[in-house]
């Protein structure tokens, strides 16, 4: 597994506060159709997304998640990728949520917390593929 982390997800309760404070920030927002409220960032993307439905994604009750959710994002270049890395993160000491799976919208993922609870998402986007480098922007790089 790389060193970096490719998307980090806040989930919102008020996605129009949360994304209004983003804006005020200057920050311009990257075209999205699934729900999310994406921001690119110099090699990452931060996301908002309703703090519900992040709950209902990795298969928690909204409790479970406390104040403040978020996820952390690895993106991976193949769909075949996410499984070994959920493996490789369970043998180290995570829980893993949620195993790979395909999503909804074209993609594979998984979850898994760390040691003290923190969730990374474990993620092949078909339409965000990671440049040679494994930088990841929102909607791939042209």
């Amino acid at each position: 597994m790389d060193q970096r982390i490719s998307l980090i997800t806040l989930g919102a309760r008020d996605m129009g506060k949360q994304s209004a404070f983003y804006d005020a920030l200057g920050w311009e927002r990257v075209p999205s159709e699934d729900g999310v409220i994406a921001y690119d960032l110099i090699g990452q993307t931060l996301g908002l997304y309703p703090l519900e439905k992040l709950a209902d994604d990795i298969g928690l009750m909204l409790a479970e998640l406390g104040v403040g959710a978020s996820t952390f994002g690895y993106n991976t270049r193949t769909k075949e990728e996410v499984a070994p890395i959920l493996v490789r993160a369970e043998a180290a000491g995570a829980q893993i949520l949620k195993p790979a799976t395909d999503v909804f919208w074209g993609g594979h993922h998984g979850y898994f917390a760390d040691p003290e609870g923190h969730i990374w998402e474990i993620a092949h986007n078909p339409y965000s593929p990671l440049r040679e480098d494994g930088a990841f922007r929102w909607n791939g790089y042209a």
